[in-house]
């Protein structure tokens, strides 16, 4: 069993989109599932997504391409859409749950504008990165309108007859009232604990994951989908640069004050392998990154900022002192990745078009900033500390 710190139990408590409290542990913490209610009117589905992806390949003339990347467990396909051709990659993930949809929109306009635009920056864009994006990961929750996949576990133990006579399932397995009566007929997994800092885990009946800083196991077809496409890209490149990971969160306050978060940002998911806390982690200490994570969220923060006065004035720093090696961004920045948390307010079921929009566009702002960065190389030369001046986000049970 793993040593749990109390920063580490404390930030279990308050994680809205990254964590999930089991329903009957929940409480009435913001941002837990049962809070977080969705209304996907005006967010693109999964059919839509299939055409706009196509109408953005056939536009660009062939300067994004568009992909199966893999399958959902209901055998959705999960798509890939890639531009440029530069030699530092870019992989960017929206919809690992399936009702938090504002990066996605974001996403599409992004790949349309790099495919479109013929000005100088694009171009140079296009020269120096490969983009690589997932706009909706899991489509089978996407259109669930909920947070976990579509998938049994007697699924699970037919894809791993190991799993059998393990003490299982796993403890992000949805099947009760969680989220109303969602799970009751369809259960399904939080895909974003089912990843794991050994890229080629094969999973094993004595090492079942038993709470979040767990590593996950690679069970779901949507896990292993970006898992492989993660790996794809290692072998072309050698390794991938930057990873973000597109999320929702629950009505949070900027610190000390009653303005509520638009968004919040963050690059620490696991202890620092060479710290006492990462210990267990210690064979990443030379792949892992975490300056390079801190510069590119100060190169979202200061896009953001750049835009001037509300809404892009309340962007906070997401809890940190976290231990995550289950998520895709714990997973990925132990292999060498920088990685970056965007967590915008999940309360869309009464945002309208203008809040939608607005939220969009925060999102597209900050990718923006992180790409131009990137691609100019401008991002080593930010100062990683001031990642420690992003104001902080005070969380208020019972919103």
């Amino acid at each position: 069993m793993k040593k749990r710190n109390l920063l580490t139990v404390l930030s279990t408590i308050v994680l809205s989109a990254s964590i999930v409290i089991p329903a009957s542990a929940a409480g009435n913490h913001p941002g837990t599932p049962e809070q977080q209610t969705y209304n996907s009117s005006g967010f693109t589905n999964y059919a839509q997504l299939g055409k706009k992806l196509k109408k953005i390949e056939r536009t660009s003339n062939g300067k994004v391409d568009v992909s199966v990347a893999g399958h959902s467990n209901s055998g959705r396909n999960i798509y890939q859409a890639r531009v440029g051709d530069g030699d530092r990659v870019i992989m960017i993930e929206s919809e690992i749950h399936g009702n938090e949809k504002t990066g996605t929109e974001a996403l599409l306009n992004i790949l349309q504008h790099l495919g479109s635009s013929n000005s100088p920056q694009v171009q140079k864009i296009r020269e120096e990165i490969t983009l690589v994006a997932l706009p909706k990961m899991n489509p089978d929750a996407s259109e669930l309108e909920r947070r976990g996949n579509d998938m049994t576990w007697a699924e699970v133990v037919k894809n791993f007859p190991q799993l059998a006579n393990s003490d299982g399932p796993t403890w992000n397995y949805y099947t009760g009232t969680l989220q109303g009566d969602q799970y009751a007929d369809k259960p399904g997994f939080d895909v974003n604990r089912d990843f794991n800092p050994d890229l080629d885990y094969v999973p094993q009946a004595d090492d079942i994951p038993g709470a979040s800083d767990d590593p996950g196991w690679f069970i779901t077809p949507e896990a292993q989908t970006v898992r492989d496409v993660y790996k794809g890209l290692k072998q072309e490149f050698g390794k991938v640069d930057v990873f973000v990971d597109l999320h929702h969160q629950g009505l949070y306050y900027v610190d000390g004050t009653d303005e509520p978060v638009t968004l919040s940002l963050s690059g620490q998911f696991v202890p620092h392998p060479s710290s006492e806390e990462g210990q267990e982690y210690a064979e990443y200490t030379d792949t892992y990154n975490y300056e390079f994570s801190k510069q590119l969220n100060v190169a979202a923060y200061d896009a953001l900022q750049s835009m001037g006065k509300s809404p892009f004035d309340n962007i906070t720093l997401y809890s940190q002192g976290l231990d995550l090696p289950g998520t895709a961004l714990g997973s990925f920045a132990l292999n060498g990745s920088g990685t970056v948390l965007f967590e915008v307010t999940g309360q869309t079921q009464s945002m309208g078009q203008k809040k939608k929009g607005m939220l969009v566009k925060a999102v597209e702002t900050g990718l923006n900033g992180i790409i131009k960065g990137v691609a100019e190389g401008t991002v080593q030369n930010l100062d990683a500390d001031r990642y420690y001046e992003i104001p902080e986000t005070s969380y208020s049970p019972g919103i």
